[in-house]
């Protein structure tokens, strides 16, 4: 008999529970349905194959880091958004580093695509800040996720031996960004620090 109150939402929150503990590769239905309490057959009746249980974490990652994004930088701009953006981006993918591995990758589809193109208008409106020249802004884009992914992910797998503070560099590739983007601008600066009145 099925565990009252079990559905897709709950399976794929389950899921994602299990990624950010034992990593994204090792994600079968059985963790899933052991973390439950049900038999892996019951796990079907609210999603259809292994591949429909990663894309729906995939979705729930990228909603999940949307909301974090918007949230952190509402009523910011210039550094200081951008500060915001990327401590949100690292504190989520260093506490949920399994599901958010679950959204590289991942296939597209309506739920996804929606909440990327958030990720996208958040990360857009730091960068309207900085007055990008349109024809730069997806260069602009790239380059912001790529340093926040890339760092964070590099944390996440404990891939910084030195014994330079982490958080310092952070801080340092924070102001990197900053000065990158500064010197970008196609025209007056607005990117000082402050939030907007």
């Amino acid at each position: 008999m099925p565990r009252a109150g079990l559905d897709r939402a709950t399976v794929i929150a389950a899921a994602a529970e299990v990624a950010d503990k034992h990593g994204f590769g090792q994600l079968t239905m059985g963790l899933v349905a052991d973390r439950l309490g049900v038999r892996t057959p019951s796990l079907y009746r609210h999603v259809g194959s292994l591949a429909e249980l990663h894309q729906g974490v995939a979705t729930l990652a990228v909603t999940e880091l949307g909301d974090v994004l918007r949230d952190a930088t509402q009523g910011y701009a210039g550094r200081d958004a951008l500060a915001a953006a990327a401590h949100a981006w690292r504190s989520y993918l260093v506490g949920h580093p399994g599901r958010y591995a679950a959204t590289i990758g991942a296939a597209s589809e309506p739920g996804l695509d929606a909440a990327g193109a958030r990720i996208i208008a958040s990360l857009a409106a730091v960068l309207r800040g900085y007055r990008i020249d349109p024809t730069e802004q997806t260069h602009a884009l790239r380059t912001l996720r790529s340093a926040l992914h890339g760092f964070a992910t590099l944390q996440a797998a404990n891939g910084f031996q030195w014994e330079a503070d982490t958080d310092e560099s952070f801080e340092w590739l924070i102001d990197f960004l900053d000065r990158g983007l500064r010197r970008t601008a196609s025209g007056p600066s607005r990117a000082g620090p402050g939030r907007r009145g």
